[in-house]
């Protein structure tokens, strides 16, 4: 009994002291660990305490709640704001914009997990637990953002301000889809502004899916001549027509811009030990502009089938080809597409 009873007394000791030493390092924290606007005006600032175990982990701690309290309404799609981010740091924003002294600031506005303006003003630590709080002045914001906008919109008219025969041509498709995406961005800004009470309505910013809708408009007036030398029974014909008519092009037109040549070589060998015959295919396309004279999109291959007739053997390699036409060309082209739309020049 007695041993237990000292047991008791020790673990009642080591509690009492552990709840001092609490009390008196809550009693050092600061006001502002426990509430951010102890130390901030909440009419002109929006502030948020991380924590961590450590000065790094605060800190980031601090700044995802700060963009949590702006809420979904500045949230964009994740490869929207990659897109822009690849256009901001390769120069093409930059490229349309007008030369204002926002661009430093819109050459670092490339996400939302970055709010311009947010500084971590200060940090608290009791060796265990490691506090940070961020802050963002509401009228610095105001003027940063505004502006920002305001560039944006430029940018945008800028791009889509072409005459019709310009616009409907494949750099037209590529201004339109940038707009798009600068579009998107630039409502989460008027939207952050709503958030920190200005009026970022006012700005009348268009949304990304107006000129998305335009520039699919232009994709459907732009026809592309397929020429094929040595095909058969059409095969590679409509396999390239298919991809092209998926992304929402028109095939044909003989005084077309656009043109894709596709070269196929078809040559035959015999196998003497085994008598199979094989046909083999080189595949040449070459997706090319015309009016600059420029290959733009360049795509071949070769493969080789047999079979005991040779016929047969040719006819299975036009099925392999129109196969692999299926499987890769319309992502090849959507992806030429998308660089097309994020390419400096």
């Amino acid at each position: 009994m007695l041993k237990t009873g000292i047991n008791l007394l020790f673990i009642n000791l080591l509690l009492f002291i552990y709840s001092n030493e609490t009390v008196n390092a809550q009693s050092k924290a600061p006001d502002w660990t426990r509430d951010p606007y102890r130390k901030y005006d909440k009419q002109l600032y929006i502030a948020a305490v991380g924590i961590g175990s450590s000065n790094q982990m605060a800190e980031k701690d601090a700044l995802g709640k700060l963009v949590a309290i702006f809420g979904q309404s500045i949230q964009v799609d994740e490869e929207i704001t990659t897109s822009y981010q690849e256009a901001v740091s390769s120069g093409v924003v930059a490229t349309w914009s007008e030369k204002t002294s926002v661009s430093s600031n819109i050459s670092t506005s490339t996400g939302m997990d970055s709010l311009i303006g947010v500084e971590i003003t200060d940090r608290w630590d009791n060796k265990r637990d490691f506090y940070a709080i961020a802050a963002l002045n509401k009228r610095t914001a105001s003027t940063l953002y505004s502006d920002i906008i305001k560039a944006n919109q430029s940018t945008i008219n800028n791009l889509i301000n072409i005459s019709a025969i310009e616009k409907n041509t494949l750099e037209g498709y590529a201004r339109y889809q940038l707009a798009a995406i600068i579009a998107d961005i630039t409502i989460s800004y008027v939207n952050l502004l709503n958030v920190i009470g200005v009026q970022g309505g006012l700005y009348n910013t268009k949304p990304g899916n107006d000129y998305r809708l335009e520039a699919q408009n232009i994709v459907k007036a732009i026809p592309i001549n397929i020429a094929v030398t040595n095909d058969k029974s059409a095969r590679i014909q409509g396999a390239f027509a298919k991809a092209f008519s998926e992304l929402g092009f028109r095939s044909g037109g003989i005084a077309s811009r656009y043109v894709l040549n596709v070269n196929v070589v078809i040559s035959s060998t015999e196998h003497s030990a085994n008598n199979i015959k094989y046909s083999r295919m080189e595949l040449e396309a070459n997706l090319t502009d015309t009016s600059a004279k420029a290959v733009l999109l360049p795509y071949n291959f070769n493969l080789r089938e047999g079979h005991n007739t040779l016929s047969e053997a040719e006819t299975r390699s036009f099925l392999t080809a129109e196969r692999k036409i299926n499987d890769e060309y319309k992502k090849l082209l959507s992806d030429y597409l998308s660089q097309l739309t994020l390419k400096n020049r």
